[in-house]
């Protein structure tokens, strides 16, 4: 299998059958073997029996249905899981992303790159509440993860297969696979895409999850970073604590002694002890931390590095 394209799908029953259409005339003119998996994330609608039917007609077309809704995360997930193409290209079922762009993104990997991005360049979306933050959250996303996108919310992007089996998602953290991809080798590149207005229904996923994302953010950094050596972030705010504790230990010394301050009146003392508290803690938490990374690695024989190929070996 060339292709497999993934689907959430949320209460899109009118949307359906026209997004159907459009990926089978967009791929039609193309050589490409590929796979349509469609993930009902708990529709309340009919958007299940929409799925039954095309899956009826079509084997082309497979379909995940969930219990219960997970989000959009989860159902990302579930569809990566089940792909079998060689590269997975994920996409929104609200009909704002264009099929016409995925023949378009696998050019662009025959480059070298292992990660396509899309960028909604001329989005059709309000200026005030969504594509403002949108430019603010990706300027602050690229600047702490290292990986400079304009986009990071486009739906629209193309990976090779072997670079997801290497990530796992939680939360929000469908967005951030760009940079977590990044972090095992993958080579990474973005590129204009169309962006439609919403034909039916409305978004299911707006700017209400902005703290779930933000609260991801600081897990993807720390991943990034410090996953396989988090002494050295929690040690360091250990030593800086525990120095600005010693620091104001010594003021509050010489207070004592050549000002004639009493110790028990002074509020430098109660500061003090926070400060050291604070930093043994930050220590204690670090060592913590390096004993879970080990158990992380080495109890489920993972590596802390990423093979591209061997030759010649056995």
């Amino acid at each position: 299998m060339d292709l497999s394209v993934v689907v959430p799908i949320y209460n899109e029953e009118e949307n359906i059958p026209v997004l159907y259409q459009r990926v089978t005339d967009a791929l039609a003119p193309t050589t490409i073997d590929y796979e349509l998996i469609l993930v009902d994330d708990g529709s309340a609608d009919n958007s299940f029996a929409q799925l039954k039917l095309l899956a009826a007609k079509d084997k082309r077309v497979k379909v995940i249905r969930f219990r219960r809704n997970f989000g959009q995360t989860a159902a990302m997930s579930a569809g990566f899981d089940c792909a079998t193409g060689h590269v997975v290209v994920p996409m929104d079922g609200d009909l704002q992303n264009d099929p016409l762009d995925i023949p378009l993104l696998l050019d662009r990997m025959h480059d070298g790159f292992d990660v396509v991005s899309g960028w909604r360049k001329d989005r059709k979306d309000t200026f005030i509440n969504r594509r403002l933050p949108s430019i603010l959250a990706n300027g602050f996303i690229s600047h702490m993860t290292g990986v400079h996108l304009h986009d990071y919310g486009c739906t629209l992007k193309a990976y090779r297969r072997e670079v997801l089996e290497d990530v796992n998602l939680y939360g929000e953290m469908h967005r951030f696979v760009p940079a977590l991809a990044h972090q095992v080798g993958a080579k990474v590149t973005e590129m204009p895409v169309r962006h439609h207005e919403r034909l039916h229904g409305q978004s299911k996923y707006g700017i209400s999850r902005t703290t779930r994302v933000i609260l991801d953010l600081l897990t993807v950094k720390f991943l990034l970073s410090y996953s396989t050596k988090p002494i050295q972030l929690f040690g360091r705010w250990g030593i800086y604590t525990f120095g600005a504790g010693f620091a104001t230990g010594l003021v509050t010394m010489y207070m004592k002694f050549f000002e004639h301050v009493n110790m028990n009146r002074n509020p430098l003392l109660i500061l003090t002890a926070f400060l050291l508290f604070m930093g043994v803690q930050f220590l204690v938490l670090g060592l913590l931390g390096e004993l879970t990374a080990r158990t992380y690695y080495e109890a489920q024989g993972k590596q802390i590095y990423n093979v591209k190929e061997k030759i010649n070996f056995v």
